[in-house]
């Protein structure tokens, strides 16, 4: 319980923080916070042209189903890219001020989280701009942004501590991170995939999540719930095992920056 209560104690900086990286993001950019809608519009586009048209996915709606899943996608993969150099990056400050290090993580995990909300926006006018509109059921909605935010959570606390020490792990992340895309559900449909190949879907945590938003706003039903409550507990177990993570390697944090 110390790091609830180091946080609470150190709440002002956390805050400031926070704020410090959304303002920052943007800093001296012509279009500022339109960014976070222009990035996602240009993926869209080039997605919207080769699938639909070229490949000739039938999935109806199709631009919407894809949004559903690219900026949430967006979202996680930003996080964690992030997250990887978060410690490196500030550096600095860790070896001259004393702060609860998680701070750090934290403050990238909830300041893109706000980037994505500010994105979501995008979801919800091409639900209206291909007269599918909302339901009542997007009322599920931040059911499925609290998981996602804590398994982002989780994976930041392992990330942001361990690259530290193997900081060619920030390069391994792209990679990966680049071979995770396709292995999730993201321009296409779960069934398209041969049954043989499913299970790599399933085990998967963010086809979950990326499932809960596209019934939210594509289907326009009900998420889940079970599933998503699953990889709620396997959010909090990554959680706890990111903060153990951790609390051991930041001893050597100051000496090894």
């Amino acid at each position: 319980m110390n790091i609830f209560k180091r946080l609470y104690d150190y709440r002002e900086m956390l805050k400031t923080s926070i704020k410090k990286d959304i303002g920052g993001k943007y800093k001296n950019s012509f279009l500022g916070v339109l960014w976070s809608f222009v990035n996602p519009l240009l993926q869209i586009l080039v997605y919207a042209i080769i699938f639909p048209l070229i490949m000739k996915s039938d999935i109806e709606n199709y631009v919407v189903f894809m949004v559903c899943g690219l900026i949430p996608w967006n979202y996680f993969s930003t996080v964690i890219n992030r997250s990887s150099f978060t410690m490196i990056e500030n550096g600095n400050i860790i070896k001259k001020v004393y702060f609860p290090r998680e701070i750090l993580p934290i403050s990238v995990v909830t300041s893109e989280t706000v980037t994505f909300l500010i994105s979501s926006i995008l979801i919800l006018l091409f639900t209206f701009g291909y007269g599918l509109g909302i339901t009542i059921n997007i009322v599920f909605y931040p059911l499925v942004l609290v998981v996602q935010y804590v398994m982002l959570l989780g994976i930041s606390l392992i990330v942001s501590s361990v690259t530290v020490y193997f900081r060619d792990l920030q390069h391994f992340i792209g990679v990966l991170l680049q071979l995770f895309f396709y292995a999730t559900p993201i321009v296409y449909a779960v069934d398209v995939i041969p049954a043989n190949f499913r299970w790599i879907l399933k085990f998967n945590p963010m086809t979950y999540i990326i499932e809960g938003y596209r019934d939210i706003f594509w289907g326009q039903t009900a998420p889940d719930i079970s599933t998503l409550l699953i990889v709620l507990v396997i959010g909090i177990v990554l959680c706890i095992v990111g903060y153990l993570i951790f609390n051991k390697l930041q001893k050597r944090f100051a000496e090894e920056l």
